[in-house]
């Protein structure tokens, strides 16, 4: 039996992301990241559950945008600051006391640097990891397949492109560790 391009975006496979139940649920989600983004803040906690399929504590300031939302786990005590993005096509999973700036993007989707596999819809995702007690400085990017260790903080306007271990400061681009805490 083949696999449908959901399963294998699920799987870390290469999969066609204009696929008609993948292109579904993306609409369903921006439906609902939209609704969350117009409700005041004590009707938003019922659409952020909606969207992410679980009652969660996290606090995410509007604007907020994601692919799915199912493939979102946080952690309790969890502060997102404006204009925060999550391309789920991967599991994003974020520890207790994780604390986002503003302008932070999680991306697990990308895409062959080959030209024809790119050109004709290709993709892959892979799972972002953030540990407990992290903070992400303003405008940090996280790529595909990365892993933030617990207690890290890392730098506004990083670009993190490999892991970074627990207990130290990482910045730039590519974002390296600086210091140990």
């Amino acid at each position: 039996m083949d696999s449908t391009q959901k399963q294998k975006m699920l799987a870390g496979e290469l999969y066609q992301a204009n696929d008609p139940e993948l292109v579904a649920e993306r609409l369903r989600a921006k439906q609902l990241c939209h609704r969350y983004n117009q409700e005041p803040v004590h009707l938003s906690r019922q659409i952020l559950t909606e969207l992410l399929g679980y009652e969660t504590d996290a606090h995410i300031e509007a604007p907020f945008r994601c692919d799915y939302g199912y493939n979102i786990r946080l952690g309790r005590n969890f502060y997102a600051n404006y204009n925060f993005t999550v391309l789920d096509c991967a599991p994003v999973v974020i520890g207790d006391n994780v604390f986002v700036a503003p302008n932070v993007v999680l991306s697990t989707a990308g895409h062959p640097v080959e030209v024809e596999p790119r050109i004709t819809g290709w993709e892959f995702a892979r799972p972002i990891t953030i540990g407990d007690n992290v903070w992400l400085g303003a405008g940090v990017l996280v790529m595909p397949g990365v892993t933030i260790g617990a207690g890290t903080t890392i730098g506004a306007g990083s670009v993190v492109t490999r892991s970074i271990p627990a207990g130290v400061v990482a910045v730039g681009n590519p974002c390296r560790v600086i210091r140990t805490l």
